[in-house]
């Protein structure tokens, strides 16, 4: 068995990554990603041993062409990841939010996401949990690093991480579906249609493909990029100088519009994106122009915002823990404090306001106008302190094929998909009747093998011509 170590470090800042291939026999293994991280492993076989040898020499002369040189792993110090540090002074306002639930995650917590079903919650410490709208814990997933952000494309539910990957957590197995360049330090991300958008520390805007390839980049105006969001007309990108909205094929800019001080945090609705900014204001920017429509004035920085459907309320959480609530004109209707730490990201649903606060917490507020009249004179429920289940349903990242359960007949109704090599790299194809052989599956990288066959509980078309795999993943052999 022979092994080569290879690094690629910048000490501009720029790439920070390794590349080691392993020539076992006729087994040839590649592991790559950040340097100091465990990164991300793919396995060849191939049908003879100079065969194998071959295709280790060719992968290893592509990179070193690229920069990388012969390194010895460890001597070199992996490139520290930012973690967002964040300032919350005690609210003072005498009236606390009307708060049903509470949720401790144990670890200081970014992202959030509430659908149908589910309340999603994720953490620095790699934990995603789901909740009931009751506030019910029902499953966990652990992934290997800390948790950026949470973003939902349609069905599929996404977390960034600061191992440099995104995480597909729409079935029991999550696994990484998108792995970012080793120089992209993560702040915010969105994915629309299975395109990943990367918002970065250096203000870079990075957009990347269904196969995990790079599509383009932009650097920002400005630094520390919090804000992106993304729909069929743009990408709308908010750094320390204002919003800049690109087209989506190209990156072309359309419009940029100046904040009053950096962008701190955005949501977006059909017709407008609202950029939240470190000078205490929430701008409501048209879409198409990037015109300022409304502005809405908080006492302190603004850290997240969201908006009830068609921006018939917004919201807004500040740097003093406290929460606010405007009509859509800008009109102040309500200031309240949260009972816990400032609100780092939030959504609304339902008359409920879901906020991920500065200690960690998961808490629903009941933002019905009988409630929050209520709370202004001093009436709020007993905020119920929800509890782990003694046997949570617990979900682990799949980092090898090994991970992944084997069925030897695929069950009726699901969807075979087949590991094929394609000019230098494997694809996913469908080969179940009625789809398209030709297009690609968007498909976990690390348990991708030439000739291995895997069935899922389903497929759907996206618009770029691909398809998503929805549902369980598991070998056919």
């Amino acid at each position: 068995m022979t092994t080569t170590y290879l690094e690629l470090s910048q000490d501009d800042g720029g790439a920070h990554k390794f590349y080691e291939v392993t020539v076992d026999g006729t087994v040839v293994t590649v592991r790559y990603g950040r340097i100091g991280a465990a990164g991300q492993t793919q396995t060849s076989t191939f049908p003879t041993v100079q065969k194998a040898q071959a295709a280790a020499a060719k992968k290893i002369g592509e990179k070193v062409r690229k920069g990388y040189a012969p390194a010895v792993q460890g001597q070199r110090a992996p490139r520290s990841v930012t973690r967002r540090q964040v300032a919350s002074a005690p609210s003072t306002v005498r009236s606390v939010a009307p708060v049903l639930w509470r949720f401790r995650t144990g670890s200081a917590a970014f992202g959030i996401h509430i659908d149908d079903e589910h309340c999603w919650v994720g953490n620095q410490a790699g934990d995603v949990y789901t909740l009931a709208h009751g506030g019910e814990v029902l499953a966990r997933y652990q992934l290997p690093d800390g948790v950026k952000c949470l973003v939902a494309d349609d069905f599929w539910m996404y977390a960034g991480c600061d191992d440099g990957r995104v995480y597909d957590l729409s079935s029991k197995l999550p696994f990484a579906a998108y792995d970012i360049a080793a120089d992209v330090d993560i702040f915010w991300l969105d994915i629309h249609e299975g395109v990943l958008h990367v918002a970065d520390r250096a203000g870079r805007l990075t957009v990347i493909d269904h196969e995990d390839e790079h599509q383009w980049a932009r650097g920002g105006r400005g630094e520390h990029a919090w804000m992106v969001r993304a729909d069929d007309r743009a990408v709308y990108h908010g750094d320390t100088r204002g919003v800049t909205a690109h087209a989506p094929d190209g990156g072309t800019e359309v419009w940029h519009t100046a904040t009053q001080g950096a962008v701190l945090f955005g949501w977006q609705e059909d017709d407008a994106v609202y950029a939240g900014t470190a000078h205490r204001v929430v701008h409501r920017l048209s879409k198409r122009t990037g015109a300022v429509e409304a502005t809405y004035r908080c006492d302190s920085s603004v850290y997240s915002c969201a908006t009830s459907p068609g921006g018939r309320y917004v919201f807004a959480g500040d740097a003093a823990s406290s929460v606010y609530c405007f009509d859509r004109d800008g009109t102040r209707l309500w200031k309240l404090g949260t009972g816990g730490g400032s609100a780092l990201s939030m959504q609304y649903r339902d008359e409920r306001l879901y906020l991920v606060t500065t200690d960690g917490s998961l808490v629903c507020v009941d933002a019905s106008e009988a409630a929050v009249t209520a709370a202004q004179q001093g009436s709020v429920p007993v905020a119920r302190d929800v509890k782990l289940a003694a046997a949570l349903p617990t979900y682990r990242a799949a980092t090898a094929a090994e991970s992944v359960t084997t069925v030897t007949a695929a069950p009726a109704g699901s969807v075979v998909v087949e590991c094929v090599r394609d000019g230098g790299r494997t694809r996913i194809h469908v080969v179940s009747d009625g789809y398209d052989p030709s297009w690609n599956v968007q498909f976990p990288r690390a348990i991708r093998e030439p000739g291995a066959r895997y069935v899922v509980d389903a497929v759907h078309a996206a618009a770029g011509g691909f398809y998503r795999v929805r549902g369980d993943i598991r070998r056919l052999g």
